[in-house]
């Protein structure tokens, strides 16, 4: 038992290092911009994506709630234990693919337009790969590639920071190096999720951001990482917006506070 307890009081202390500024002394971002005009966004990524009913649902539904009649659309493709090298980019941009149509009030189906789908595509690759010694090559080819491919089809690339292993709290650091970089060298824009986890751990460690298996997130998880998406893309702090995702007010506004800090922390302003 003793331990045990200090084995959390040192994991504790590391969150704590990092969240203070120990993770940002790192290679700084070099895309800031926000980028206020995606209004439809693919979701490229795994089961850090899909838990909860899925990370791409809360961010859609608090930019609908931050604003009466904000449009987002947003639609996920997930590939169970992927890294980013399993998904075939270029496919989900073929006419007449993904996007088609959407299913609307009443389970009517709208056809879209054809042509451009997506504003912006978010591409996470798997929770280790980009530190991974046998695959983070493998992740910076594949960044490259499918920016390129993003930007061909007329959509902006954005990079998901994701976070580290409930016991490994070392990742947080190395995980932020590795997609900043990956960032920096494709002109790509970085959510910094995994760096809002460590902010969020150091400042309430009673709460729980892990299911038991300590990698994939718990309800509030989920919430703290789609508003930290929502901070990066709009650079608007996400304080007060009346989503909750059923969590309680406090924790909420706990929640929408540790994103906007992280983002404005990440990006400098």
């Amino acid at each position: 038992m003793i331990r045990i307890r200090r084995a959390a009081a040192l994991a504790a202390l590391l969150f704590a290092a990092i969240a203070s500024g120990a993770a940002l002394a790192q290679t700084r971002p070099t895309h800031t911009a926000a980028a206020p005009g995606v209004h439809s966004m693919l979701w490229v990524g795994n089961s850090f994506f899909y838990y909860n009913n899925s990370m791409h649902n809360h961010f859609g539904l608090l930019v609908r709630e931050a604003e009466a009649g904000a449009k987002s659309r947003n639609v996920s493709v997930t590939i169970s234990g992927s890294g980013l090298d399993w998904h075939d980019l270029a496919s989900y941009f073929r006419p007449g693919g993904i996007g088609r149509y959407s299913f609307v009030a009443g389970n009517q189906i709208r056809f879209n337009p054809p042509g451009k789908q997506f504003d912006a595509v978010l591409m996470m690759d798997c929770s280790q790969c980009p530190i991974h010694p046998q695959l983070k090559e493998a992740f910076y080819e594949t960044v490259k590639k499918d920016a390129a491919i993003a930007r061909e089809n007329g959509a902006l690339p954005v990079l998901f920071m994701s976070w580290a292993y409930k016991d490994k709290p070392a990742m947080t650091a190395e995980l932020a190096e590795a997609y900043t970089r990956a960032g920096n060298e494709n002109d790509a824009l970085v959510v910094p999720a995994g760096l809002a986890f460590a902010r969020a751990i150091a400042a309430r460690p009673d709460l729980e951001f892990y299911q038991p298996d300590k990698r994939h997130p718990t309800l509030i998880g989920t919430y703290l990482a789609a508003a930290t998406v929502y901070a990066t893309l709009y650079r608007k702090s996400p304080v007060g917006d009346p989503y909750t995702a059923g969590i309680d007010p406090e924790t909420v506004k706990f929640l929408q506070t540790v994103a906007w800090e992280t983002v404005k922390a990440y990006f400098g302003n």
